[in-house]
């Protein structure tokens, strides 16, 4: 089969598409025709940075969308036909290829209006944001949150998330970016660039704080996160943690969650694995309804997959790009 194959450690950008073998479904296992494949920051930073579990060349791609050709031998939940889409093991060969494997139960099917792209912009990115908020956080109606970088995938999918659920939403975006957060549902807009933002919080609450922070950026932007929480706060954070002992304190009580999506493949838990199922018809179903906007903002070709990974790394991208694998209809009727 044709993929994009990424030859060593560091080789992001060098990436060409070449012929590797087809892989086979194992017994609990699917084989996917490959459709449309997402990109995300985490090719580029696994590219890059190498993994002890790959061979050479490797396959990147962890979000995928396509139609199932073969299955193993104990799978009864998907059938040879059915549109699925499934966020992949990051030490397995990815979707950047026109077929994938992946485990059956963590697969879920695509609803008729919903097309391949839109379907594959949703795994890493939405399924992220949605265990953050309602995992980790249990975020309910009438709560106030903060979500960093709003008009990135994980932000721009916890906006509507949030949003959908009730809450009133405060995010940071640059100046350029405040119109499409907006549309996405914030309620607030802070420039990072220009303003203080746990000051702004501030005063946006009147001293309160927000009883929820999803924080996407790093540890540093994470220990300012924790001074704009309100008593019995929760924080959530993808990109490392705050000083969890520094922010402590019984005067003002907080909590604190880890959102790790993808390393649920290698934890050998099978309900855990399978949450990644119902977050997607979760998610799917809300496309299908017309209450998500699935974030993508460009569709390319899979040879432009490594000059778009360059692009996604400057950290400067809006919503997601998705590289199409097939020939793939827009729409299906």
């Amino acid at each position: 089969m044709k993929a994009l194959l990424l030859e060593g450690k560091g080789k992001v950008s060098e990436m060409k598409v070449g012929d590797i073998q087809k892989p086979h479904p194992d017994k609990d296992e699917i084989l996917v025709k490959i459709k449309a494949t997402a990109l995300n920051p985490v090719d580029y930073k696994t590219g890059n940075g190498g993994n002890p579990s790959w061979t050479y060349p490797h396959v990147l791609g962890l979000d995928s969308a396509g139609v199932v050709q073969e299955v193993g031998e104990e799978v009864t939940t998907v059938k040879v036909g059915d549109r699925v889409v499934y966020h992949s093991d990051l030490s397995k060969k990815g979707g950047f290829a026109q077929y994938g494997v992946t485990t059956a139960h963590t697969v879920s099917l695509i609803p008729q209006g919903v097309s391949f792209e839109d379907a594959a912009a949703i795994p890493c990115a939405g399924y992220t944001a949605y265990q953050a908020l309602f995992h980790k956080m249990n975020a309910s109606k009438g709560q106030t949150i903060l979500i960093h970088a709003g008009a990135g995938g994980v932000g721009g999918f916890a906006i509507q998330l949030a949003k959908n659920a009730g809450l009133t939403v405060l995010t940071t975006a640059s100046s350029a970016n405040h119109e499409f957060v907006k549309s996405l549902g914030a309620d607030y807009v802070i420039d990072y660039r220009k303003e203080d933002f746990v000051k702004k919080v501030m005063e946006l609450t009147d001293g309160t704080g927000v009883d929820l922070v999803l924080d996407t950026v790093g540890r540093d932007n994470a220990d300012e996160s924790v001074k704009a929480l309100a008593f019995n706060g929760q924080i959530a954070f993808i990109a490392g943690p705050p000083n969890v002992n520094d922010a402590i304190s019984f005067a003002h009580p907080l909590s604190f969650h880890q959102v790790a999506l993808g390393s649920v493949h290698q934890s050998n838990n099978v309900k855990e694995q399978r949450k990644l199922a119902e977050m997607g018809n979760r998610m799917l179903l809300l496309l299908q309804e017309n209450k998500l906007n699935a974030l993508v903002e460009k569709v390319i070709s899979l040879d432009e997959v490594p000059a778009a990974l360059d692009e996604l790394a400057t950290r400067r991208v809006k919503g997601k790009i998705v590289a199409v694998i097939d020939k793939i209809e827009r729409k299906r009727d």
